[in-house]
């Protein structure tokens, strides 16, 4: 007597590499490193600066605003000193403007005192190409005339593609330009972590196309 099949489930399209292979996810800093990863760079900056003096902390949208702000927090628990803290928009700086038009412009806030004179530190959440931070320096000049410019990151990547360096470095992950760094922060995302993502699945692709973690906090060219 002949029994039927069991309907087999059907085949998704695509090949079967595309379908099988999800993600790969590494977690290279949790809540507890980020802390400890700021604390460090406060330490550095008041050593460098001698004690953080005529220094101004900018930050540079979207996380390099509220990373700024926590410098400035342990700089002030660990030596009472109040370091001017201000954000700095380069939207409008952008050399990719052309492809991104619809970019938000964000507000630039320049600390009371200005910049005239001061010793500026950058601050933003990942070091990969260097673009960011070239129209950063371009924004900045459009507002003052500082007596010098340095550059305080949480992650560098790797991959420069301009002879851009960060004075302060909290943490250096060597990367493959296939996979991204991803950064998010209690005050912007719920929640202080930092997220390797190897890219080349379809999975991998979805994820990095969502509206709700595109460009902000990955670490982009």
């Amino acid at each position: 007597m002949a029994y039927p099949q069991a309907a087999q489930p059907p085949v998704p399209s695509g090949t079967a590499d595309q379908v099988a292979q999800p993600p790969s996810v590494k977690v290279i800093l949790t809540s507890a490193d980020v802390q400890r990863v700021v604390d460090r760079i406060a330490h550095q900056i008041l050593e460098k600066t001698q004690g953080a003096a005529d220094t101004v902390l900018l930050g540079i949208p979207t996380r390099g605003a509220p990373l700024a702000r926590r410098l400035a927090d342990r700089i002030n628990a660990f030596e009472a000193v109040d370091v001017p803290v201000g954000v700095l928009d380069i939207t409008l700086y952008r050399d990719d403007l052309r492809r991104h038009a619809t970019r938000k412009v964000g507000p630039t806030q320049v600390p009371p005192g200005g910049i005239d004179g001061k010793r500026i530190v950058l601050v933003d959440d990942v070091l990969f190409s260097g673009r960011t931070i070239r129209a950063a320096l371009d924004a900045l000049s459009d507002l003052g005339r500082p007596s010098s410019v340095q550059l305080a990151v949480l992650v560098d990547r790797g991959h420069r593609q301009l002879p851009i360096r960060a004075d302060y470095v909290g943490k250096n992950i060597p990367t493959a330009l296939s996979e991204n760094v991803r950064v998010t922060l209690a005050e912007t995302d719920g929640v202080d972590e930092v997220r390797l993502f190897g890219v080349g699945s379809v999975s991998a692709r979805s994820e990095l196309a969502s509206p709700a973690v595109a460009n902000e906090g990955w670490a982009q060219p």
